[in-house]
């Protein structure tokens, strides 16, 4: 049975890296609030960040006051390199 009590963070390329994990929990808040723990729990994300897109539930998100429920999704997108 899958934890609905957090959101859940899936993390790629760069932000992946900075983490050292692709899946990490985090209590629910705000997309700043979710922002700021990984920060502070993965020091390399910080470098990271500024250059990131979010996805909340498969929907663009960039406002940093936009309220994340538990069970929810983020995916941390840095910019990809190729094409």
């Amino acid at each position: 049975m899958p934890d609905t009590s957090t959101v859940h963070v899936h993390l790629f390329a760069a932000a992946r890296a900075a983490v050292g994990e692709s899946t990490v929990t985090v209590q629910p808040g705000t997309l700043g609030s979710v922002l700021d723990e990984l920060c502070s729990r993965f020091p390399e994300f910080v470098a990271v960040r500024p250059r990131c897109s979010f996805l909340l539930d498969e929907v663009s998100c960039s406002d940093a006051s936009t309220a994340i429920s538990a069970g929810s999704r983020v995916d941390v997108l840095p910019p990809f390199a190729g094409g």
